[in-house]
């Protein structure tokens, strides 16, 4: 999915236009004072556009509830969105233009991480705070070299946490002591949470005893999960993106592998149960950034606001990440007392126990949030709260 070749030309190209334009000061510099211009850089189109729609949901519905108590320090927040069509050289192009031409102040987004890694390298240049809202992958904040990147922070945990909170969950929860894991090879998002889950898995005592891959994009699944059934695995890894996944279940189960299957944030989507089919997700589980069913009461007034606001739609993870993004940021300028870049970044760095829907936000050294990750459980096709895990 991350198409790096594509990143790398763009980010040279990003470079020329950006020193052409002379961006050395903080992005936003340039805007109206009485608002905050807030870029927003999601997947609005494209493979993985169900992600970047139920974001933008929630930083819609964020927006809206701020300037209606008269905005961070009596500022309104303009939104500036770009959709990067679920590609990485269109998200640099998109944070190109919010930074350059909108001038904007910070950007959310992408839904991904390869998109977000895409714009890392020009939210560092022109001194703009860039939060992902969906960006596990490690790389987001910090760099190959284990540099942390200044400019660039997040709301969703990453996939090492994931991993591990699935290997935990299968032993602990499942009891199972052997597994299968079947991951999308072209993925670093799979990849990061397949070696996550394998090394918790086999420390604790645990057998893998078949690891297969896909590739994105693939539709026919039946070869390798019958070559994965030959094993008798008690319990299968799934990590990857619904528009795979849904198919991968549906397939699993006609070839009558009823053994669970479990995942991650990458499941969540409502286009899931459209895939596999109700009945074919009944014992699959996927770790997630919360569930509309937490008795938590902060949860439940999300949770009841958004569906007064969305005709009864209850909000998945992403509106719930893409909202608590919103509050994230405006929580860091209310306590900066500036909409100044580096002021912001600094309050950023500073958060701790910021009370979100996710979670309790704690931002440590690699801007990584320590917070809770959620198990739920499908059942007839919907998400039932199975229980939390605790950093």
């Amino acid at each position: 999915m991350k198409k790096w070749t594509m990143v790398l030309m763009a980010s040279a190209l990003s470079a020329g236009i950006l020193a052409g334009c002379g961006t050395s000061q903080s992005a936003g510099s340039g805007g109206n004072s009485d608002k905050i211009k807030l870029g927003v850089n999601l997947e609005l189109s494209g493979n993985v556009a169900s992600y970047g729609e139920s974001m933008d949901k929630g930083i819609e519905m964020a927006v809206k509830e701020i300037n209606k108590d008269g905005g961070v320090d009596g500022k309104k927040i303009e939104i500036v969105k770009v959709d990067n069509k679920s590609d990485a050289s269109e998200a640099t192009n998109g944070i190109i233009k919010l930074t350059s031409q909108d001038k904007v102040n910070a950007v959310i987004g992408a839904a991904t991480s390869g998109n977000t890694v895409a714009q890392a390298q020009v939210a560092n240049d022109t001194k703009t705070v860039l939060i992902a809202p969906g960006g596990t992958s490690p790389t987001v904040t910090v760099d190959e070299k284990g540099k942390v990147r200044p400019y660039v922070f997040r709301t969703s945990f990453i996939d090492p946490f994931q991993g591990t909170v699935a290997a935990n969950f299968a032993l602990d929860n499942l009891k199972v002591k052997d597994a299968a894991i079947f991951a999308d090879s072209s993925s670093d998002y799979a990849k990061g949470l397949s070696d996550s889950f394998k090394k918790t898995f086999e420390k604790a005592g645990g057998k893998i005893v078949s690891q297969e891959a896909y590739v994105g994009k693939d539709t026919d699944f039946r070869a390798t999960l019958t070559r994965i059934k030959a094993k008798h695995p008690s319990f299968i890894f799934i990590p990857g993106y619904y528009e795979e996944v849904g198919l991968i279940v549906k397939q699993a189960r006609e070839l009558g592998i009823d053994v669970p299957l479990v995942g991650a944030d990458g499941w969540d989507s409502p286009k899931l149960v459209e895939l596999a089919g109700a009945d074919a997700l009944n014992n699959t589980y996927i770790i997630n950034h919360y569930s509309s069913e937490d008795p938590d009461e902060k949860v439940q007034k999300f949770v009841t606001a958004f569906k007064e606001a969305s005709g009864g739609e209850a909000p998945n993870a992403f509106n719930a990440l893409g909202y608590d993004t919103v509050y994230f940021l405006a929580d860091a300028i209310k306590r900066a007392g500036s909409t100044d870049s580096s002021k912001i970044q600094k309050a950023l760095e500073e958060t701790k126990d910021l009370a979100l829907i996710t979670g309790a936000l704690t931002i440590d050294k690699n801007h990584h949030p320590v917070k809770t990750a959620t198990v739920l459980e499908y059942k007839d096709g919907k998400q039932v709260f199975n229980t939390k895990v605790n950093p």
